[in-house]
């Protein structure tokens, strides 16, 4: 259950089948992951509560901001228990919502939740952790790879959002058909590499670097800058067990897993190197939206 000042609903989404086959909980994966990386992790991460404790708690603090607003709300057990959504009034000021319009207004007030109460340019708890990868203030850090480093004919890989699925969510479904290029996931080649290396659209092919390599349908197009091209993330993974070809396209074989710093860890997307080239080897299923077979 999550919100923020433009949703209107909340909804009690309950699970409709037990997990099937090797299937689990995220609640339950995530807790086992924080016991292998350090003993008493599991504690650490459910803080000793079950998932139910957990949406009580996420509900009651809902319940609290719910009453400064003036929206009244069940209690949690009624909510749970009728499964219907609550539906909050519009707001003709949501619609016109400002970020930290109110610290703006009076920051005596309505202090920010950093040390000093205000927007801090420089931080001095960052500044206190010392870490090379994450300075006290914004600053350009030059990737490990891109295209000023680039050595001759490395493209950068951008792995853009697609418009047409959300992440790796419906990639299967009809409306690939749409956007497919040979059947497989396109990649947007600016019409001067595309060029250079004889490739036209609706070619297959092979984009690859040190990590791995995943067989593309080439778009060229304008629409990208020279120097660079785009796999758009989410494909689903279709290795080929003999070359470990992906055939589907899948980004993530090509991206690094380094992360943005030691403090943050987040995904360093567009952030990798690769050479392409018109695929000339032999004919390879796709194979990544076949269902498994029983038994």
């Amino acid at each position: 259950m999550t919100g923020d000042y433009s949703n209107q609903h909340l909804v009690p989404m309950k699970q409709v089948v037990e997990p099937q086959g090797e299937a689990r909980n995220d609640f339950d994966v995530f807790a086992d992951m924080a016991e292998m990386i350090r003993p008493g992790g599991r504690d650490v991460f459910t803080e000793g509560k079950t998932e139910m404790e957990w949406l009580y708690g996420f509900y009651k603090t809902a319940q609290k901001s719910g009453r400064a607003a003036r929206v009244a709300m069940p209690n949690f057990s009624k909510f749970w228990e009728d499964n219907q959504l609550i539906e909050m009034k519009w707001n003709a000021k949501n619609a016109q919502f400002v970020r930290y319009a109110d610290f703006r207004a009076d920051p005596i007030l309505n202090p920010l939740g950093t040390p000093s109460g205000k927007i801090e340019i420089y931080s001095k708890t960052l500044a206190g952790f010392n870490l090379p990868d994450c300075p006290a203030h914004p600053t350009w850090l030059a990737p490990d790879e891109f295209t000023g480093n680039a050595k001759q004919g490395e493209l950068q890989l951008m792995t853009a959002h697609a418009a047409h699925r959300l992440h790796s969510q419906f990639n299967y479904a009809q409306l690939r058909e749409e956007y497919a290029i040979a059947n497989r996931e396109p990649i947007w080649i600016h019409p001067e590499d595309a060029a250079s290396r004889g490739i036209q659209t609706g070619d297959l092919v092979r984009a690859y670097n040190q990590r791995g390599q995943v067989l593309v349908g080439a778009l060229v197009t304008d629409r990208i800058k020279q120097g660079s091209v785009c796999i758009h993330e989410g494909g689903w993974p279709d290795l080929d067990p003999q070359t470990g070809l992906c055939k589907n396209g899948g980004a993530n074989v090509l991206t690094s897993d380094i992360p943005t710093s030691r403090l943050a860890n987040g995904c360093a997307a567009n952030s990798s190197l690769v050479r392409i080239e018109k695929y000339t080897g032999p004919a390879l299923e796709l194979t990544a939206f076949m269902p498994p077979k029983n038994g």
